[in-house]
């Protein structure tokens, strides 16, 4: 009796534990439809939101991934370009090709959002619209599929969105090494938000965004604590955005 019950208490915990995973990924069906259906609603119209820490953040975050190069600062880390070896460029072509077929389907933005693909602060001007599917972050963090970017690139249109290209994602702390058998370093280059430091207190009209943030003047943990803020020297894994449509090769790897 005693076994039964020991049997059938690990099923439910393990069970519990499998609900859980599932909901922090995004991935048990009913909160998929939820999220679809929010996603749907948050492109349809622009919402207020209230100015919490965690929207500043995210703002920050927003305008962070959406800057040209020339202005990302001390807030921005690249990987080494490498010298260009053997087959590094046999390699780019299969990735484009095979991440150049898989969006097709994405061309409609509606599709986009049913398989996932939830819209970052669509309410915020950007140049690139990050749609992105918490399932495939999750998946790219053991593995690289060309076919399954992290995110998806759009920009704004008269029908709503129109693709541009998508996003790879890797864990902060991977190597580049291994950065480099995902993706050749030769030729893409990954890039990280880093050095980064975070009011403690509460958020309030008077906080200096000159000082904190994705684009405050304040990079080191020194600084960062003399000021009384809280400091990360990563926020986000690495990130590598792609244009497979663009004709000038040049073009298809560009932050």
């Amino acid at each position: 009796m005693i076994s039964i019950l020991v049997m059938r208490y690990r099923q439910v915990v393990s069970l519990m534990r499998w609900v859980l995973i599932a909901a922090a990924i995004g991935f048990w069906p009913g909160i998929v439809v939820m999220q679809t259906s929010q996603a749907e609603e948050n492109v349809q119209r622009p919402h207020q939101h209230e100015m919490t820490e965690e929207h500043h953040h995210e703002q920050g975050a927003t305008e962070a991934m959406t800057e040209t190069r020339q202005h990302m600062g001390p807030h921005m880390k690249w990987t080494t370009p490498r010298p260009l070896t053997g087959d590094d460029e046999a390699r780019v072509a299969g990735i484009v090709q095979v991440l150049r077929e898989a969006l097709v389907k994405y061309q409609d933005y509606r599709v986009a959002i049913k398989d996932g693909f939830e819209p970052f602060h669509p309410e915020v001007e950007q140049p690139h619209y990050h749609f992105t599917s918490k399932w495939r972050g999750f998946k790219a963090a053991f593995r690289f599929n060309p076919a399954e970017p992290t995110s998806l690139l759009y920009k704004k249109s008269a029908n709503g969105y129109e693709l541009e290209g998508a996003m790879y994602t890797a864990p902060k702390g991977m190597s580049e090494e291994r950065l480099n058998k995902r993706v050749p370093l030769s030729i893409g280059q990954w890039h990280a938000h880093v050095n980064l430091c975070f009011p403690r207190n509460r958020i309030t009209a008077a906080t200096d965004w000159t000082r904190f943030g994705f684009k405050g003047a304040i990079a080191t943990k020194e600084e960062c604590e003399a000021a009384g803020g809280k400091f990360y020297s990563q926020v986000f894994g690495w990130m590598l955005h792609v244009y497979p449509f663009e004709q000038r090769s040049e073009r298809v790897w560009t932050h």
